[in-house]
């Protein structure tokens, strides 16, 4: 039996996939979580061989959750699930050692044999995001441009930035300037749009 830990927010998803995976007979959903920061712990209670895990969830984001659960239990291997196709988030998530990568409007019967193939060791990724996420390419920003860009997401002015990140406006403006330039926006609200839309933030 593949033991198997799922980690979604959302209710009704996070019933249909373990609905779904339960209909298998080599399947047994050991845990359901909601919370990035409770996979660690449960993952450590009820050791599943796949964990299935949504890349947004509220504490502990996923692709942060599953570095981590790599560290704690390498043995349990992941499968990310996400809604949005952004090559960005693909890169990411392979760098955080996910061994899949499906979305939640994939059909029903891919969920299970992603499953079966990450628990075998295998990866499982959709060959269209592959190419489209090596045309995009890793983020060019450095991490404190990324760090300057989502502080410009929650509505900081260049002054409440530099205070918050402990450097000067000048500095700010100069990590804005250069990330404006990378990702060839016209302002900060366009590069930030840009870094989102490739799952570069």
């Amino acid at each position: 039996m593949i033991r198997i830990l799922i980690a979604e927010d959302m209710h009704l998803i996070r019933g249909a996939v373990a609905a779904l995976l339960a209909r298998e007979a080599d399947m047994l959903v050991v845990a359901e979580v909601e919370r990035g920061d409770e996979i660690v712990p449960t993952a450590l209670r009820v050791r599943p061989d796949v964990a299935v895990i949504d890349i947004d969830l509220p504490v502990v984001d996923g692709l942060t959750a599953t570095d981590r659960l790599h560290t704690a239990l390498p043995e349990c291997r992941t499968l990310i699930l996400t809604g949005l196709s952004q090559p960005g988030n693909l890169l990411r998530a392979l760098q955080a050692h996910a061994r899949g990568f499906i979305l939640k409007d994939a059909p029903a019967r891919s969920l299970a044999d992603g499953v079966r193939r990450v628990a075998a060791g295998q990866r499982f990724i959709d060959p269209d995001l592959i190419a489209d996420a090596l045309e995009t390419g890793a983020s060019p920003l450095t991490p404190r441009e990324t760090d300057v860009l989502l502080a410009t997401e929650a509505g900081l002015s260049t002054a409440e930035i530099a205070k918050r990140l402990s450097l000067s406006p000048a500095t700010i403006r100069n990590y804005l300037s250069s990330a404006i330039t990378k990702t060839n926006a016209r302002n900060r609200i366009d590069a930030l749009r840009i870094a989102r839309n490739a799952g570069w933030l």
